[in-house]
């Protein structure tokens, strides 16, 4: 490597660790780069310098911020899919640097705090609104929201517990788990059972009319949910969402 590029590498943000946040779901933190502000919701690029494995794809890819801006690190958390850039993600020692570029994106909450929000999540979908939440909380946001989150099984949900508190210490927020598929589970569950439909919003809303709708998680779910919002005639302008696709 050349003099410039190994200057140029010290100055990015490094990777100060990572920890399995659910099955098969791996979290990486890193250093925060002087002068990098977002909203929380909003995602950005993460690119690698050379990495062991390439593909057609590149090095490059957008992740949801996990973390709040009030913290003093970043947080990105994926499903550790057998891809190129995933497998060199999972190989790269702490300490090393990556270019982090500025976030973007209108994934973030509403301003008018009178409406409440219904966060709709799959999988790893819930990584905006951990952000949104944790910086809610932190703020003491008037906002009422209510979040279901969809998994397979306990073990397959990242950031369970860290949401159960949240909805502890905040009295704005409730949240509202579901398991799919509670036979091949080996924790424990009493919560609720079955894919986010209108039934179960309806046990939990008085009325599905009036607050704004936010859904992320994989292409086809977002789709589902999206027309089963719409079928149940909520306004288009008050849903919002976000695909995650699996790369």
């Amino acid at each position: 490597m050349a003099p410039q590029e190994v200057s140029q590498l010290s100055g990015l943000p490094k990777l100060l660790g990572k920890e399995q946040v659910a099955a098969g779901t791996t979290a990486f933190h890193f250093e925060k780069p002087p002068g990098f502000d977002f909203k929380p919701g909003q995602s950005a690029d993460v690119t690698l310098f050379n990495p062991p494995e390439r593909d057609a794809e590149g090095n490059t890819r957008t992740f949801s911020v996990a973390s709040a801006p009030f913290e003093d690190k970043l947080m990105f958390a994926t499903r550790m899919r057998d891809t190129a850039f995933k497998r060199s993600l999972t190989r790269m020692p702490p300490g090393t640097g990556v270019k982090i570029d500025s976030a973007l994106g209108s994934f973030t909450l509403h301003k008018n705090s009178a409406k409440p929000g219904v966060f709709l999540a799959g999988g790893i979908g819930i990584t905006p609104f951990l952000s949104i939440l944790r910086q809610a909380n932190h703020d003491r946001a008037p906002h009422k929201v209510i979040l279901f989150y969809c998994n397979h099984r306990p073990e397959d949900a990242a950031f369970l517990e860290d949401l159960q508190r949240l909805a502890t210490s905040n009295a704005n927020f409730r949240f509202v788990g579901t398991m799919t598929k509670m036979a091949n589970a080996k924790k424990k569950w009493d919560g609720e059972t079955g894919r986010i439909n209108k039934e179960m919003l309806s046990r939990y809303m008085s009325d599905l009319h009036g607050p704004i709708y936010y859904i992320a998680g994989p292409p086809a779910m977002v789709t589902g949910i999206r027309e089963m919002l719409v079928a149940a005639r909520i306004d288009e302008d008050d849903i919002r969402t976000e695909e995650f696709p699996g790369y």
